[in-house]
């Protein structure tokens, strides 16, 4: 036993490293795993006391469990089966583009990630940038939803930004799972986003078997009673105005109910804002007739670099106001127990005529609306036109804005100075060149509060309201 035993050096320096290997696999490795998972039990703990609803078990699986859970699941089995015969490849074949679609969907939640870090940052962020407003809001309503129903937040897409707004103003419910489209499957801001819950989808993809893969996974999330926000345009708007709503996720969520096991409740949510990050962009896009657009690089570090300068001399003054509201929940179970025909199609329209109803009108908005209307116009005549406006949503018990209409006029007019969207003459304020289509994807967003009063915009920009 005390013999010499020689061996060449890379002999010893693998033992060495099986050795270190083991080692690490058997007590350090699960020591850790439970330093970490102890610490995220207490982070949980301490969050869902403060929360209205506390996180789901659901949401708190681990993401192989879960991945193995949708894999398995009876209808994913039948449609991998199907997809082999279609397309004439081997089940393991048919099996591993299941598994593909399934790792890119599930996310990773981390409420350390969510709690501690997102809703922060969502918070520095949203009022770093504007000042928000909370909207139509009956507190008493939404604190009446029943605790055990799956609550899906259904919210117009206005801006990337809505993701943080919405996030931050809904820090006290819960913690909300996005569907995310494929603009953020992008190193590192996939597995942020992964973390933060949100799952990924792709919008134009047709395929039986990744449709199968998404749709369940939705339901489970649905039937685990985890809190979605969905985003029905299926991307951002546009031209300003809210667009036809697609079914698919609503749908997945509709043919999946079962008011016995658990109650599904839809939430409107509607957003606003006097300056929309991307409105260029957007509206380039808009004109193009091409959904997908990629800003340009040098243009977005063009405009990140002279927004720090602004911070850094202190003439950043905000882009004004962004306000949120909710309108009135649809409770599923009832609302199919008074309707007939295709439900999805009449709850995806009902539920955009909620958030329509709710959409805050707002500075920008409003006096973007009656400059295009009245052309050159005083300000002296431009308050009594808001003031006109103000009282005419008031009598329909319609969204108003917050202020004064003086000093609705004077944040809106100064709001439009900056950008040189407009400038004033002899006249009054007009709208410049560059203005007109930025002005007009303003006035959209509100247009519809206000059908009841005859439209007569100048020149071309009448045939856009």
């Amino acid at each position: 036993m005390s013999q010499t035993v020689s061996m060449p050096l890379w002999v010893f320096v693998l033992i060495i490293l099986f050795a270190g290997v083991t080692f690490a696999s058997h007590f350090l490795f699960p020591s850790v795993r439970w330093f970490f998972r102890r610490r995220a039990e207490k982070v949980i703990a301490r969050v869902n006391e403060r929360l209205q609803r506390p996180i789901e078990p659901f949401k708190l699986a681990r993401r192989y469990d879960m991945i193995q859970r949708l894999l398995y699941d009876p209808e994913v089995t039948q449609a991998i089966v199907e997809y082999a015969r279609k397309e004439k490849v081997p089940e393991n074949v048919a099996f591993e583009q299941a598994s593909r679609y399934a790792r890119e969907i599930v996310p990773s939640f981390s409420a350390t990630a969510y709690f501690s870090i997102g809703i922060r940052l969502a918070k520095w962020l949203s009022k770093s940038l504007y000042r928000i407003k909370l909207g139509t809001f009956d507190r008493k309503r939404l604190a009446e939803i029943d605790p055990d129903a799956a609550v899906v937040f259904v919210i117009n897409h206005r801006s990337n930004m809505d993701y943080v707004l919405v996030t931050y103003l809904a820090a006290n419910a819960g913690a909300l799972s996005y569907a995310v489209g494929e603009w953020a499957r992008v190193w590192p801001l996939s597995p942020i986003i992964r973390a933060m819950g949100a799952y990924f989808i792709r919008r134009k993809s047709r395929g039986a078997l990744y449709r199968k893969v998404l749709a369940r996974y939705v339901q489970m999330a649905t039937r685990g009673g985890v809190s979605q926000a969905v985003f029905p345009e299926g991307g951002l708007s546009l031209d300003g105005k809210l667009a036809t709503p697609r079914m698919g996720l609503l749908n997945y969520i509709i043919e999946d109910f079962d008011p016995d096991a658990r109650e599904v409740i839809f939430v409107p949510v509607a957003l606003n804002y006097d300056r929309v990050l991307e409105d260029t962009f957007l509206i380039a896009a808009d004109k193009s007739g091409k959904r997908r657009f990629r800003p340009p690089l040098f243009n977005v570090l063009r405009r990140v670099t002279r927004h720090f300068w602004m911070r850094i001399t202190r003439r950043f003054g905000g882009f004004g106001t962004a306000s949120v509201s909710f309108g009135e929940p649809l409770e599923l179970s009832k609302f199919i127990a008074s309707e007939e025909g295709d439900l999805t199609r009449t709850i995806a329209a009902e539920l955009m005529a909620r958030i329509a109803d709710v959409i805050p009108v707002l500075g920008v908005p409003l006096v973007a609306r009656i400059i295009l209307q009245e052309g050159p116009i005083s300000r002296p005549l431009l308050k009594e036109q808001v003031t006109e406006l103000v009282r005419f949503l008031t009598d329909r018990e319609l969204p108003t804005p917050h202020h004064s209409p003086a000093l609705i006029v004077e944040d809106a007019v100064n709001c439009m100075f900056v950008r040189k969207l407009v400038r004033e003459t002899d006249e009054g304020i007009v709208v410049t060149d560059m203005g007109r289509d930025i002005l007009v994807y303003y006035a959209r967003s509100i247009a519809h509060h206000f059908e009841a009063i005859p439209v007569k915009l100048n020149d071309e920009s009448s045939s856009d309201q």
